[in-house]
C-alpha cells in the first residue's frame, strides 16, 4: 500500500478514536439536564474518562514495548465507541461512570499501538507522522458537533447512534494492517536501533506537561476572557476558541514539514519562543489584535505536538510504546488537573491574573530542551 493512503487511513481511524475523548465533556450538558446531575456528579463523568485514560496509557505502551498487539487497533476503537454509546443509555450513575470509563480505557488502548503503527507506515517521515496527529486533533473538535447532532435531535436515549464513527475506525485501519503483516506483528515489530537516554526523555516530558497546561487552561477560558477584551459577548468567545482549534489544525502539519527541512529540537525550540510571546499577547493585548495572538499561540503549541511524539520514541528505542503512552496519554492529564487551579485563582483575583501564570511556561518548556539533541 502506498505510504500516503495508509497515513490517510491511520489519520481518519485517530479522528474516530479521538471523537469520543472530546464527546465526554460535550455530554456532561445532556447528562445535567436530563438526568440533573450537580457539578460534582457531572465532574465526575469527565475524571472517569479522562483521568483514567491518562493514567492507563503508559502501561499500555509498556505492554506494546514488548508485544506488537496491532489488533488493539481495532478493538480499542470499538471499545471507545461502545462506552460512550451506551453512557446515555442507563439511568444509572454508576453504570454511567463505568461505561464512561470503558470508553476512556479503549482511548488509552488505542494511542501507543496506532502510535507505533503509523511510525512504521510513515518510514520516520515527520510529515507524515504530523498528519497522523492532525486527525486526532480534528475527531476531538468535531466531537461537539457530533454530540449535538444527535443528542440534541432526541436526548440520550439516541446515544447508541455515536458508536458510528468507532465502526468507521476500526473498519479503516484493517488495510493498514494488512499491508504492514509481519512488520506491524510479532515480539516486538520492531529492531531496537539506539539507545534509551532517559534524562533526554524526561526534559522533553516536562515540556510536554508545561505545553498541556497552557492548551487545557486557554481552551477553558479563552472563550470568556474574549469578552472581556474584545467585547462582543458569546460570538466574541466562540470565535476565539475556532481561532485555537483551527490553529492547532494547521500547526500540527506545518510543524512535520518544518521537521522535514530542519531538524526537530530547533522547530520545538522555536516554537516555545513564538508561545511565549503570543500567550502575552493574548494576556495583555485587547482589540482586535487579541484574535491574532490566540492564532499564533495556537500554532506555537501545535507545531511540536507531533514532533514531541516522536522525539519521544527516539529517546527511548526500546520502550517507544511507553514513550507514546507518556507523551499521549500521562503528561497531558496534567493540563486537566491544573484547569480548576486557574479557575480558582481567577475567583479570587480576576481571569488575566489566572492566565499570567501561562506566559511562563513556554519560557520553562524552552529551558527544558534548550540543551537536548536530535537524536541520531
Amino acid at each position: 500500500m502506498p505510504r500516503n493512503k495508509s497515513i490517510i487511513l491511520l489519520s481518519v481511524g485517530h479522528a474516530c478514536v479521538d471523537v469520543y475523548q472530546g464527546a465526554v465533556a460535550a455530554l456532561v450538558p445532556f447528562f445535567v439536564a436530563e438526568r440533573a446531575y450537580g457539578y460534582a456528579a457531572a465532574s465526575g463523568i469527565v475524571l472517569a474518562a479522562s483521568l483514567l485514560s491518562s493514567v492507563v496509557q503508559p502501561l499500555f505502551g509498556a505492554v506494546t514495548d514488548r508485544w506488537a498487539l496491532p489488533w488493539l487497533l481495532p478493538v480499542s476503537t470499538v471499545a471507545g465507541g461502545v462506552g460512550i454509546a451506551v453512557s446515555g443509555v442507563f439511568e444509572s450513575y454508576a453504570l454511567t461512570l463505568a461505561f464512561v470509563a470503558l470508553s476512556g480505557i479503549g482511548v488509552a488502548a488505542y494511542h501507543p499501538e496506532a502510535a507505533r503503527v503509523a511510525r512504521l507506515a510513515s518510514r520516520g517521515r515527520h510529515s507524515a507522522m504530523g498528519w497522523f496527529s492532525l486527525g486526532g486533533n480534528l475527531g476531538f473538535a468535531a466531537a461537539p458537533l457530533l454530540v449535538t447532532a444527535v443528542v440534541a435531535a432526541g436526548g440520550l436515549r439516541l446515544s447508541p447512534l455515536l458508536v458510528l464513527p468507532a465502526l468507521a475506525g476500526s473498519v479503516l485501519c484493517l488495510p493498514v494492517l494488512r499491508a504492514l503483516g509481519g512488520t506491524a506483528g510479532g515480539r516486538t515489530g520492531r529492531a531496537v536501533v539506539g539507545t534509551d537516554d532517559r534524562a533526554s526523555f524526561l526534559k522533553l516530558s516536562l515540556a510536554v506537561v508545561c505545553r498541556s497546561i497552557v492548551f487545557v487552561g486557554l481552551s477553558t477560558f479563552v472563550a470568556l476572557y474574549a469578552q472581556q477584551r474584545v467585547g462582543g459577548g458569546a460570538a466574541a468567545g466562540a470565535a476565539a476558541l475556532f481561532v485555537l482549534y483551527l490553529g492547532g489544525a494547521v500547526g500540527t502539519v506545518v510543524g512535520g514539514n518544518l521537521a522535514d527541512r530542519w531538524d526537530r529540537v530547533r522547530v520545538v525550540r522555536w516554537a516555545c519562543l513564538v508561545s511565549l510571546v503570543a500567550v502575552a499577547g493574548v494576556v495583555f493585548v485587547p482589540g482586535p489584535l487579541f484574535y491574532v495572538f490566540v492564532a499564533l499561540t495556537s500554532a506555537g503549541l501545535y507545531v511540536p505536538f507531533s514532533l514531541l511524539i516522536t522525539l519521544g520514541q527516539d529517546y527511548l528505542p526500546s520502550r517507544v510504546g511507553t514513550a507514546s503512552g507518556v507523551t499521549l496519554g500521562l503528561t497531558v492529564s496534567v493540563g486537566g488537573i491544573a484547569s480548576p487551579v486557574l479557575g480558582g485563582i481567577a475567583d479570587a483575583s480576576s481571569l488575566q491574573v489566572a492566565l499570567l501564570p501561562l506566559i511562563a511556561l513556554p519560557a520553562l518548556s524552552w529551558l527544558a530542551v534548550r540543551d537536548l539533541r536530535e537524536p541520531a
